[in-house]
């Protein structure tokens, strides 16, 4: 098969129609069965924090298409992770499994934190509120106690992106959207975010004015020979239109305050209802909270977070010296303080701003001294993620409480679950024959002996 049939199954990866997504992945997983594609072998790179399109993924991936991308590029582990929606939970791990990628899901949402309401947590300008997350779901099936809580954050989510949208119009008079006709359709499951409300004003703009040049360039601020320069650069482009129309500071920016995101409580009930792990968002260090990271660390501990994520790009790939040195030396302090919490890592790239790299560059000599901290975090939150989803044995579970009752013991014992047992239907196979009966150290002894399956190096 040519290449250009190989793209043309890949573009259909990301239909948002379900069944020909999963149609797309059973044709390219046979050609590589028959020896039409080739695929590598694992390199030294997972990416555990992907949105997908069912938020926004700027190159338009879905949680399909990420698993495909995982299997084709040999990384060792591949996450999901969507802004206010577990839509691509079940799929995401469906596709996963049957393409024998190690694979997690995650959602992240904005909580407000009235014990740092005066202070910049990891949003910059916007004091008291704060980036937060919930990786390792197993399902995308919620407790009926929690799905009122689920349901509030699309809700909220809704009604922000129309306040934007009603102060945005007007100032872009005669270029306007309407939310249901020209924001929901480019969803594939009607959870818009800030980043389609852009894209569907370029669309608008395109339609409506003789000029698209001139016009942005007018209501951008920005001379009209800079401004087509940017409008050929498409990352760019649309990342400006959001900073001026929607960030801090333009038209359709609304200033966060405490009742405008559900509390970190709220937040922290549906995860672990789910039987997943709130894990705090770290940004760079350089935020007033983000300083004193024993203490912030410390706080969240108590409200039962117990992992950290982290964009690494944001702290290394930086082109001004100075302030990559801060930074990095920033990035080594939070994992050092991670270790010693015993907070899990998680790391990715996001992919959910145009420009934003498919995977992180572990060689990297900057990620050096974090690399390996990385890829155990990465197998700790598939191994639990595994455990759940086949056992309902995971991370929060009674069992796991009973056997492991630290953080240290169940970060060690995940770990090595999740770096020893394959993916896919080995792996299923295997930990279908355990159960709550056995200890952690039976089921360790069960993979080595019984499998022979010793640890994969990094």
């Amino acid at each position: 098969m040519s290449e250009d049939q190989i793209s043309q199954l890949e573009s259909r990866l990301n239909s948002f129609e379900a069944e020909i997504r999963a149609a797309a992945l059973r044709d390219l997983l046979a050609l590589a069965e028959a020896g039409e594609i080739d695929l590598p072998a694992h390199s030294d790179v997972a990416n555990m924090h992907c949105h997908s399109f069912f938020s926004f993924n700027a190159y338009g991936h879905s949680p399909t298409s990420i698993a495909w991308l995982a299997k084709r590029h040999g990384w060792r582990a591949a996450g999901i992770v969507d802004f206010d929606v577990l839509d691509g939970v079940d799929e995401f791990l469906a596709a996963c499994e049957q393409a024998a990628v190690r694979g997690s899901t995650g959602i992240e949402t904005r909580v407000f934190v009235p014990e740092y309401a005066d202070q910049e947590i990891n949003s910059p300008g916007e004091p008291g509120v704060c980036y937060h997350m919930g990786i390792g779901f197993a399902s995308d099936q919620v407790p009926a106690a929690v799905a009122p809580i689920l349901a509030d954050l699309g809700q909220r989510a809704d009604v922000r992106n129309q306040a934007i949208l009603a102060r945005v119009n007007p100032y872009l008079d005669p270029v306007s959207i309407d939310y249901e006709a020209d924001v929901l359709p480019l969803t594939p499951a009607g959870h818009p975010t800030e980043r389609h409300m852009v894209a569907a004003y370029i669309q608008a703009a395109e339609k409506t004015v003789p000029d698209p040049t001139a016009f942005w360039a007018e209501k951008l601020d920005v001379a009209l020979d800079q401004m087509a320069t940017i409008m050929a650069n498409a990352p760019r482009y649309q990342n400006l239109i959001r900073a001026r129309l929607m960030k801090r500071g333009g038209v359709g920016y609304i200033q966060p305050k405490s009742g405008m995101f559900p509390s970190l409580e709220q937040f922290h009930r549906l995860i672990v209802a789910c039987g997943a792990l709130p894990c705090a968002a770290w940004l760079d260090g350089t935020t007033t909270v983000e300083r004193d990271p024993e203490e912030w660390m410390g706080f969240l501990i108590d409200k039962g977070v117990v992992a950290l994520n982290i964009i690494p790009d944001r702290n290394w790939y930086i082109a001004d010296p100075s302030v990559k040195q801060t930074k990095v030396q920033n990035l080594y302090h939070i994992v050092e303080v991670a270790q010693q919490l015993d907070l899990l890592l998680n790391v990715g790239t996001e992919m959910n701003s145009f420009g934003q790299k498919q995977a992180d560059d572990f060689s990297a000599p900057e990620l050096a001294p974090v690399r390996d901290a990385f890829f155990e975090g990465a197998y700790a939150v598939y191994g639990h993620t595994a455990m759940q989803r086949i056992l309902g044995l995971g991370y929060q579970s009674e069992w796991a409480q009973a056997h492991l009752p630290s953080r240290c013991e169940r970060n060690r014992f995940y770990t090595r679950i999740g770096r020893q047992t394959p993916p896919g239907r080995e792996g299923r196979t295997f930990l279908e024959s355990l159960d709550a009966t056995l200890t952690p150290g039976e089921m360790l002894a069960r993979l080595t002996q019984d499998r022979g399956w010793g640890l994969e190096t990094v």
